[in-house]
């Protein structure tokens, strides 16, 4: 399926789900992640999510991580295309930008290669571990800057799709997607 018939169709997949729904399945998520071989990593990088469009309430992984003592950083898109991240601290001031994402205002920026694992926002994937997100490129270019041994985790609602037929080169696969069910590990 074309990227852009997964991101409709996922699109209205997600708008079906009840505030309720999104609050118990991102409580799923967040308890399948804990399965994962990935809490002895330092440097966690996690997207604000945007409550209108019904994504995975990552604030649940930011309280977690939190109590972990973990470094959590943040995305601040900073010019066509380019992500920058920052450390997500308590006096971290948020401001909405104008797709409705929630960036920080200012703060300290952590370079892409020093950050061990990146929780995703996705629409759909497909059995091979590639994403489908919104269609701009920012995490492409951004996952792109990180270490290979970054891991790459998925945050889904929906189970994977049956393929991408679209797929580019500069489309990176996961390391793994978590979805209410389960955690699907590639590579």
């Amino acid at each position: 399926m074309l990227k852009q018939d997964l991101r409709l169709s996922h699109l209205q997949l997600r708008d079906q789900l009840s505030d309720s729904e999104v609050l118990l399945k991102s409580k799923d998520l967040l308890r399948q992640s804990l399965n994962l071989p990935i809490w002895n990593h330092q440097i966690f990088h996690v997207f604000l999510s945007i409550p209108e469009k019904r994504e995975v309430q990552t604030n649940l992984f930011i309280s977690h991580l939190n109590t972990l003592g973990k470094r959590v950083v943040i995305p601040k898109i900073i010019g066509s295309g380019l992500l920058e991240n920052y450390l997500l601290e308590p006096n971290t001031t948020l401001k909405k930008n104008p797709w409705g994402i929630p960036e920080p205002v200012s703060g300290q920026v952590v370079a892409s290669g020093e950050i061990d694992v990146v929780f995703l926002p996705l629409l759909a994937y497909d059995p091979h571990g590639h994403r489908v997100g919104y269609g701009g490129g920012y995490y492409d270019r951004f996952l792109a800057q990180c270490r290979p041994e970054t891991l790459l985790i998925g945050l889904s609602f929906f189970p994977p799709a049956a393929a991408i037929s679209d797929l580019e080169p500069t489309d990176l696969p996961m390391d793994y997607c978590i979805n209410p069910d389960g955690i699907i590990k590639f590579q």
